[in-house]
């Protein structure tokens, strides 16, 4: 007999993952013990449509419209005014806008509608109430601090990333997987935040490389980075994909080996899902909470070098490896190997 139980976080992790390797709704509903039309249910209601018109679904988006769903149902007021701005304030938080930007979008756009108005102010305390800490909301602010500082006498700090290009920019021929030699990048971190990993996913093969990193400065991020990548042939590092955390503020200096950078949406994971793969898969080996000083380069390297030969139904059951050689023989017009 199925499951009747609500889906949960693990199975919409699994389930996004089942679908970015392509499998059908059917055999997801197999392997995760459910009916198909339960997963059809999960992926119409908790899948989101991009920018691109293309929908996608992704594990903590859905997460976060069930959870925000529950909440509306359990709550007959809305502790933001309305329920019309409700919808609208945590629907923009989600897409990365600041209380400040919400709440001048709104009366910018209903100057005499009072229905519509409300203060940042008001936006902040309802996200650090004692109920929404504990679902995270503050999780969606630029700081991501789930307390809050006291407004009188503090300074404020913001830091732009010099040279910052839009992943909006990046050529249509890279977001569609047809050249070679274009990556994605990011940082696993470690115990207490101290250390960690940097990954670099090539795009089209899936060839995973990493490094430790001993901090998650920006110095010691693009230290690591131009070791992995100086030691592969200029034909297969053209450019990467970054998030717009503070250790990519460095990221113009790949210049120096010939590679182009460029900047994901905020809160917009799906756009780096190769690497949000990659790193998953290097999690199996180092979960989280591992302290990285424990971890040797070589072990880190080893796992590695495990996920880039196993075969990929996403490649046609090659491995990373021998699609990553393949590719990089044609881009320097040496007859491939099959």
């Amino acid at each position: 007999m199925k499951n009747k139980k609500r889906i949960t976080v693990q199975e919409r992790d699994l389930l996004a993952l089942f679908k970015a390797e392509g499998l059908s709704n059917k055999e997801c509903a197999r392997r995760l013990n459910r009916d198909p039309s339960v997963i059809g249910r999960e992926l119409k209601r908790n899948s989101f449509k991009a920018s691109d018109g293309r929908k996608y679904y992704v594990a903590i988006h859905a997460q976060a419209k069930a959870d925000g769903r529950e909440w509306r149902l359990a709550h007959a007021k809305r502790e933001l005014k309305n329920p019309d701005v409700y919808d609208f304030v945590t629907e923009h938080l989600r897409m990365g806008w600041s209380p400040d930007s919400i709440a001048g979008n709104l009366k910018s756009d209903h100057p005499f509608d009072k229905h519509w108005w409300i203060t940042a102010e008001t936006i902040y305390r309802w996200i650090y109430s004692p109920k929404q800490i504990k679902q995270g909301w503050f999780e969606y602010l630029r700081r991501k601090q789930k307390k809050r500082k006291k407004q009188t006498g503090r300074k404020v700090h913001r830091s732009a990333i010099p040279d910052r290009v839009s992943i909006n920019l990046r050529p249509k021929e890279v977001n569609q997987r047809k050249i070679f030699g274009h990556w994605e990048g990011d940082s696993i971190e470690g115990k207490g935040h101290r250390n960690g990993a940097h990954t670099e996913v090539e795009r089209m093969s899936r060839k995973i490389l990493c490094k430790k990193i001993n901090s998650l400065k920006s110095e010691q991020t693009i230290t690591v980075q131009k070791k992995i990548f100086i030691n592969i042939p200029k034909a297969a590092r053209k450019s990467t994909t970054l998030d717009n955390g503070r250790e990519n503020h460095c990221h113009f200096k790949l210049k120096e080996l010939g590679m182009e950078t460029f900047f994901a949406d905020p809160y917009s994971a799906w756009q780096r899902g190769t690497n949000e793969h990659g790193n998953w898969l290097l999690r199996y080996y180092f979960p989280k909470g591992t302290d990285f000083n424990t971890v040797t380069e070589e072990e880190l390297e080893e796992a590695a070098e495990e996920i880039n030969n196993r075969p990929r139904k996403i490649l046609g059951y090659k491995t990373p490896n021998e699609v990553f050689n393949n590719l990089l023989k044609k881009e320097e017009g040496v007859a491939l190997d099959y």
